[in-house]
């Protein structure tokens, strides 16, 4: 009998479990290589005061039945074991803009159209064009709609990556509040006038629109099962092994990797969940093209952010049921990143559903805004589980104004909330760059512009020639693009009509 390929993932976020999963169900011997002591990448959370906190992801879309996460999802076998809280159907999101204007996103396009028009009461028409824009645009994307072709596509149609989000807008509405009301929730993936591309957009709130729904004490339950359903398929996920470096056969082929710990891994193709410039630097930069690394090197990533969490006193603080994009500026794509006086001038805040209470908030995560460069001074610390390096006296004072700024702006739209507080914990851009080994911390990786979009599209497949990547700079970020992400690498080793089929006719 023939020996099953071997291949090594490197990272067991998203893309490389799900990647890795596939590729098991089909046979092939698998092992995924995590750095951390916890699995999961974005998907991690942690624990305090008896409470769980999201450290990435704070909700999911595309999740109602039918839709395409869930279809992928029941494919994976991981669906029926999600412990899942569908969120607000009237109010999944709520941006509240500096002006006092409070606006409401409403689950289904019915819904959502009818809670803008509640909101904007003049703009009936502009509302209607701009959700069949959305729409429009994401029938362009076939794997998106679970399909391998399409009469129309981005491919033979490229110039609709070539369209602006905020200039989109512009062009079919005049009322520039309604703009701020549907890119409100711009940090989902980190919008900015001028650069995000209006498909950006479209495809990922579409998703959240087709069904958002809270992970019931935590996120990494989504880890935990893929790693479940990848053991029962013969492969394994490895955790404290940070892949280092990686040797060459004769024909230029990867053929082992090797860990920090000395522990080496032989393989027949090895694929990167890693952020590309950092699976560049393992395998090593002299096996690419130098066009292909001066690219990346130009590519900027996506910003990087300070995190907040909050534990509350037992039954004090309300539970909401939506997440609160709060703005404090009038130029909501114009943020600042850095750390001015007037930082910050956005808070995305989400509760934390839990098993004990429906009624009550036992936490919140708080999220803003802010460039690595501000922790320039701590730049050099590292401090994780495994390595546990120290930070400065300075590091924690500066992360101490940081809450206290935050804190003096969420009362101004949670009246009282600093009387439930139990504790307060906070995490900077370099606390998620140590944990995700993205640069600068980046929590979206590869930041995606319109104006020169061909440059930042990377390809599954690499000079090495069993080298692949996966994650969420293949597609688009978040766990649908990540997930979507995985299926296109997983195609260079299955056949992509078989899965698909699977996946859209599985019930």
């Amino acid at each position: 009998m023939e020996e099953p390929q071997k291949i090594v993932v490197i990272g067991s976020g998203m893309g490389g479990l799900v990647t890795a999963l596939i590729l098991a169900k089909h046979g092939y011997q698998v092992k995924v290589l995590e750095k951390n002591h916890q699995i999961g990448g974005s998907l991690q959370v942690f624990s305090r005061d008896k409470r769980i906190f999201d450290t990435g992801v704070h909700y999911v879309g595309g999740l109602d039945k039918g839709e395409n996460l869930y279809q992928i999802f029941k494919y994976l076998n991981i669906m029926d074991d999600l412990d899942l809280h569908r969120m607000d159907e009237n109010a999944f999101d709520v941006i509240r803009l500096s002006n006092g204007q409070v606006i409401k996103h409403g689950m289904g396009y019915a819904n959502f159209e009818k809670k803008l028009k509640e909101s904007f009461p003049n703009n009936h028409q502009d509302i209607e064009n701009i959700c069949q824009e959305i729409r429009l645009y994401c029938s362009y994307f076939p794997l998106y709609n679970l399909e391998l072709d399409s009469e129309i596509n981005y491919i033979e149609n490229s110039v609709v990556l070539e369209v602006g989000a905020w200039e989109r807008l512009a062009a079919l509405t005049d009322n520039e509040d309604l703009i701020k009301a549907v890119l409100g929730s711009g940090p989902l993936y980190a919008g900015i006038k001028g650069i995000t591309p209006f498909y950006v957009m479209a495809l990922i709130l579409n998703s959240f629109i087709k069904g958002s729904y809270r992970f019931v004490n935590g996120a990494s339950q989504i880890a935990k099962i893929l790693m479940k359903r990848i053991s029962e398929h013969g492969g394994e996920v490895l955790r404290r092994k940070e892949v280092v470096s990686v040797t060459y056969d004769e024909a230029g082929c990867i053929r082992s990797v090797i860990c920090a710990d000395k522990s080496e891994f032989v393989c027949d193709s090895v694929i990167s969940n890693l952020h590309p410039t950092e699976t560049i630097a393992i395998v090593g930069e002299s096996n690419f093209k130098n066009p292909f690394i001066k690219r990346l090197k130009s590519l900027p990533n996506t910003v990087s952010s300070f995190m907040m969490y909050i534990s509350f006193e037992e039954n004090k603080f309300p539970y909401f049921n939506s997440n609160f994009y709060d703005y404090f500026t009038d130029n909501i794509w114009d943020e600042e990143f850095h750390f001015s006086e007037e930082w910050p001038q956005m808070t995305f805040t989400s509760a934390q559903v839990s098993k004990n209470t429906d009624e009550f908030a036992e936490s919140i995560s708080i999220m803003c805004y802010l460039d690595i460069k501000e922790l320039k001074a701590w730049e050099d610390s590292v401090r994780t589980v495994v390595v546990e390096g120290e930070r400065h006296v300075d590091y924690e004072e500066f992360k101490d104004v940081c809450v206290e700024r935050i804190l003096k702006r969420i009362e101004t739209r949670f009246p009282g909330i600093r009387a439930h507080i139990k504790n307060v914990y906070s995490s900077t851009p370099i606390t998620y760059r140590d944990y995700i080994a993205t640069p600068g911390g980046s929590m979206y990786g590869f930041q995606k512009d319109f104006n020169q979009i061909h440059k930042s599209q990377i390809n599954t497949r690499t000079h090495v020639p069993n080298l692949y990547l996966t994650g969420q700079n293949i597609i688009f970020h978040g766990i649908l693009g990540a997930t979507i992400g995985a299926l296109v690498t997983s195609f260079n080793f299955v056949d992509n009509k078989e899965v698909i089929e699977k996946i859209k006719n599985y019930d």
